[in-house]
């Protein structure tokens, strides 16, 4: 963490219909830093995370992303705020939980696709970094396959290349393990330990107590709209601030560890 701003958002409102999913949300992420937000279903964490790029935009509030702010309610030419729009997109890269991958491409492909439509990088040039960022994923030999040959694990890791290959300045991640067997969701946890450990800045949704612990510079937890607490992983799962938050991770934890005598099912 260098101490420069990537991602400032402050006083965010968000609602859809008559449901305020933002109440004035704040948050800071700085570059080279891994900000993990945690909270129950509900709570609007992957709304706040999808304001940040943009892909939701917020009723009120700003969005800066290294320098280029986003005011709303929105103000000046429609032309402009595209523009802008466009520029924070491109340097905010999404990994979905639910994944996005094109079934009629072959991993390269899917990972090569946006520098060359988006980014009009020349083909050889997006070939040569692909093959690299498969290899840096830990998938090298699966160039040449179609998705529907590949595990979870390893078509969350395409993703994760995939948003790579956009050479964003901040990765976004919703719940990137939540639809994975522990096995599977071990190998796409190493691979954004391996992003962190290079200095990539990174904003991740999940409930993997032992990657926030071990990974994040600062866990921000989330009930009901709002950012209740903001803390050091140390301090927020040693002493958490709320009450709300202690019942979260008392639940968290009674889950991960079954008590003896009760049968488990799958």
């Amino acid at each position: 963490m260098n101490g420069n701003v990537a991602i400032d958002v402050r006083g965010l409102h968000k609602s859809f219909g008559e449901t305020e999913v933002l109440r004035s949300v704040d948050l800071t992420v700085y570059s080279g830093e891994v900000v993990v937000i945690m909270g129950p279903s509900g709570s609007g964490k992957t709304t706040l995370i999808r304001c940040m790029n943009l892909l939701d935009e917020p009723d009120a509030g700003s969005v800066t992303v290294h320098g280029r702010t986003l005011s709303y309610p929105a103000r000046g030419s429609g032309r402009s705020r595209r523009r802008l729009i466009r520029d924070i997109r491109v340097r905010t890269a999404m990994v979905f939980q639910h994944l996005n991958l094109f079934p009629h491409m072959t991993v390269l492909q899917n990972v090569i696709e946006g520098p060359i439509s988006v980014r009009r990088l020349p083909r050889p040039y997006a070939v040569e970094m692909g093959e690299r960022l498969l290899a840096h994923v830990g998938l090298g030999d699966k160039r040449d396959e179609y998705p529907a040959r590949l595990s979870g694990g390893q078509r969350q890791r395409v993703a994760i290349a995939r948003a790579l290959a956009m050479e964003p300045e901040v990765i976004l991640l919703d719940e990137p393990t939540s639809a994975l067997d522990p096995e599977l969701g071990a190998e796409v946890l190493q691979t954004m330990r391996s992003l962190a450990a290079c200095g990539m800045t990174m904003v991740v949704i999940t409930h993997e107590i032992p990657f926030a612990r071990e990974v994040a510079d600062r866990v921000a937890f989330m009930d009901a709209g709002y950012i209740l607490e903001e803390q050091r992983p140390s301090v927020f799962f040693g002493a958490p601030a709320t009450a709300r938050a202690r019942s979260f991770l008392h639940l968290m934890t009674e889950d991960d560890d079954p008590r003896p005598g009760l049968e488990q099912t799958g």
